[in-house]
């Protein structure tokens, strides 16, 4: 896993064998940071990281000048990893271990990009209640974006805030946004 731009850009994250992670590629990553940085400039947001594993895409957000960043994920060896990593690389990062759903639930905070990875094995209500939950909590702020991150094979388009989508390979970036933005038609149609 390699950090791709920003003061770290370059730097490779070993992560234990052991962990139960599926890693954003370097091409997706740079795919999905290439849209972001379009509308956000890093160092004035605050992102919410779910299911991360690794904590690849946080020490993303991180080197590129976020400051207030949110890691979320079940599994005890990965927000070890994720502490180990942001004390090592000085990333202003908070890792949680907490199960997703219950976490938005309960979670009163607002964020202007909530990132999520879930295992691409779930069902599809599972990815929609994802979708749902960060609506109706009302988590994103009014400008904020939510992008969730899934297989080919499971289908989000059809969910309320629906903005746009992107395939990079076997994955797919689906783009959620209180309001439809502008025309995105160029950046729907897919690189690959």
């Amino acid at each position: 896993m390699r950090i791709i731009s920003g003061k770290y850009k370059g730097r490779r994250i070993t992560a234990p064998k052991n962990l139960p992670v599926r890693p954003t590629t370097d091409m997706s990553k740079e795919a999905l940071f290439n849209v972001l940085n379009n509308h956000y400039h890093f160092s004035e947001v605050k992102v919410l990281d779910l299911f991360s594993g690794t904590g690849n895409i946080s020490y993303e957000f991180g080197s590129r000048g976020c400051e207030s960043i949110t890691s979320i994920d079940g599994d005890v060896g990965c927000i070890n990893f994720i502490k180990k990593t942001a004390k090592e690389f000085d990333l202003n990062i908070t890792a949680i271990k907490n199960d997703v759903f219950k976490f938005l639930e309960k979670h009163k905070a607002t964020y202007d990009i909530i990132f999520a990875d879930p295992p691409y094995g779930i069902e599809q209500k599972e990815f929609e209640k994802l979708i749902e939950l960060v609506f109706e909590k009302e988590l994103l702020s009014s400008d904020g974006m939510l992008v969730v991150e899934h297989s080919k094979r499971t289908k989000l388009n059809h969910m309320n805030h629906f903005s746009f989508e992107k395939n990079y390979g076997g994955s797919v970036f689906t783009f959620y946004e209180f309001e439809k933005t502008e025309d995105h038609s160029e950046e729907e149609e897919n690189d690959n």
